[in-house]
């Protein structure tokens, strides 16, 4: 099912809404606002066309900044909302997007399962390894050690390691990108959409407000771009996973000068693959079995139920 496009480019600030952003300034998911508007123009999509979700929390607010359909949900509760609305009207380009915490800690149950059924659907994760909405608690991806208002000697877990979760999952798209830098992210984003299937894009944003060890000042020189840099292949799923397994190693300090990355953090398409989505086979189905009217006959199906 192709999306509803438009035959000529809109500029990005098209795609803004009236409501200027609440978020603190400084704040990285202002540069995800920007990359969005600009994917979108590229792709010439149509503004009333385009749905987005999100769940609960300062990313989750994106919507409202958008000129789109937005539906604000339940915390964690982004991407059922998403499947619903792609098996409703599989035309519409459909956007989700969430914070780390939304996405992989109360939401994380969906994830896997719209990941391997390979809904078409773009998943935007802005990652700032914390609660920041709740004023600084812990979140699924914080550093080892990182302190927060509720673990003030630090946190004593390890942090989700999300792409190689993703890969995993069966999802078929697979990127990190970086707030800080508008082009990669953009680009990331446009391909993301263009993908057929469930694509997934972590991106590292700082939070300057309670985050201050994951800064844009942290992130400067600390990128490494996988597909430029180290030439990576995305159609190669044991490579993306071999990478995807050391994406985390520049949280330990004795890993600084180690393969792959040498203490840097990777940005880049880690995996992609083309497969049959689920709306193209549900519609396979429904060409299959459908009455020729397109409305089933409610009593002829019922009767079989009844004594």
């Amino acid at each position: 099912m192709e999306y509803i496009r438009l035959q000529e480019k809109l500029p990005p600030k098209e795609y803004r809404s009236d409501i200027e952003p609440t978020w603190c300034p400084g704040c990285g998911d202002f540069g995800v606002v920007t990359a969005l508007t600009k994917a979108f123009s590229e792709e010439k999509l149509d503004p009333t066309a385009i749905t987005m979700t999100s769940g609960i929390g300062c990313s989750s607010r994106l919507p409202l900044w958008m000129n789109a359909f937005g539906v604000h949900t339940a915390h964690g509760r982004a991407l059922p909302a998403a499947v619903g609305i792609r098996l409703a009207k599989p035309e519409t380009p459909t956007i989700v997007t969430a914070g780390d915490g939304d996405i992989f800690s109360i939401g994380m149950e969906h994830f896997p399962h719209t990941a391997r059924k390979n809904f078409d659907i773009t998943l935007v994760v802005m990652d700032n390894r914390m609660y920041a909405l709740t004023k600084n608690q812990t979140s699924p991806t914080s550093r080892h050690g990182y302190k927060g208002s509720l673990n003030p000697y630090g946190n004593i877990e390890d942090p989700f390691n999300v792409i190689k979760f993703a890969i995993a999952s069966g999802a078929t798209f697979v990127a990190q990108s970086y707030s800080g830098n508008p082009k990669h992210l953009a680009e990331t984003i446009q391909a993301a959409v263009e993908h057929k299937g469930f694509a997934f894009v972590n991106v590292l944003s700082p939070c300057p407000t309670f985050n201050k060890i994951d800064t844009f000042k942290y992130y400067k020189g600390r990128l490494i771009d996988i597909n430029k840099e180290l030439g990576h292949d995305p159609s190669d799923m044991k490579a993306a996973l071999e990478l995807a397994s050391h994406v985390l190693d520049a949280d330990n300090p004795e890993l600084e000068d180690a393969e792959p990355f040498k203490g840097k953090r990777p940005i880049g398409i880690f995996y992609k693959v083309e497969k049959e989505t689920f709306e193209e086979r549900v519609a396979k189905l429904k060409e299959k079995f459908a009455p020729p009217s397109g409305e089933p006959d409610w009593d002829e199906i019922l009767a079989k139920y009844r004594p």
